[in-house]
């Protein structure tokens, strides 16, 4: 946890996506903090083992975000488990974990496992849609964010937009709710400038999207939080 508190900036890759060596070579390379590896649709083994395999060239800090227990490949540095708050299902804030935790408790003390809270905010997203979750108000994303911290003790609450630029004072009054949880915010940001409007909050922000729409302009990102 001492480390995360340190992060600035992540990319996150999406393994049923094309990225050529060249470009992942750049952003292992690029000063992020860290790579974190995780999707929705036609996630796989082979295509998660095949991206870990490339990223373990670069001395770079390895993510993986779980969202099937199908895809969980052994050699990451770290593990995050999302717990969707705003999911009208309880499989995705409990029961999911506690399969995959059943299923691979042997395996739980030598990895390192990280629970964050999650709070999907666009209805267009396939991660929304996919766990069926409800679009929470203001009241209701600030009320999740004092449980991630005061009820469930998570170290992370992650904003996660997928796709679609958040609301910048949202953002800022959910950071205001959280003191010992870190902030992750991640959804939209194409640039510098957007990546800089949103760090003024987030702990750590998290460009994705960007990497396959606008490479260069999503290089550009780390720089503009970095320090």
């Amino acid at each position: 946890m001492t480390k995360m508190n340190e992060w600035n900036h992540i990319f996150k890759l999406d393994p049923a996506k094309e990225i050529s060596n060249e470009q992942l070579k750049i952003l292992c390379e690029s000063g992020t903090d860290a790579i974190m590896v995780g999707g929705t649709d036609n996630v796989t083994w082979e295509a998660v083992d095949d991206l870990l395999y490339r990223i373990s060239k670069y001395p770079v800090h390895r993510i993986l975000e779980v969202s099937t227990m199908d895809a969980v490949v052994p050699g990451f540095d770290d593990y995050f488990i999302p717990m969707v708050f705003n999911s009208t299902e309880k499989k995705w804030f409990m029961d999911m974990q506690h399969q995959g935790m059943k299923k691979y408790l042997e395996f739980l003390d030598h990895v390192d496992l990280t629970f964050e809270g999650y709070c999907i905010l666009n209805e267009e997203a396939k991660a929304f849609q996919y766990t069926n979750s409800v679009l929470p108000d203001v009241e209701d994303t600030l009320v999740y964010a004092y449980m991630a911290e005061h009820v469930f003790h998570l170290p992370i609450f992650y904003l996660e937009y997928s796709g679609k630029y958040g609301e910048p004072n949202l953002v800022r009054d959910v950071k205001r709710k959280l003191n010992q949880t870190l902030l992750f915010y991640g959804g939209g940001i194409q640039n510098s400038l957007q990546a800089k409007e949103m760090k003024q909050y987030a702990d750590v922000i998290i460009v994705g999207n960007s990497i396959y729409t606008d490479f260069d302009k999503a290089l550009e990102t780390v720089q503009a939080v970095s320090g």
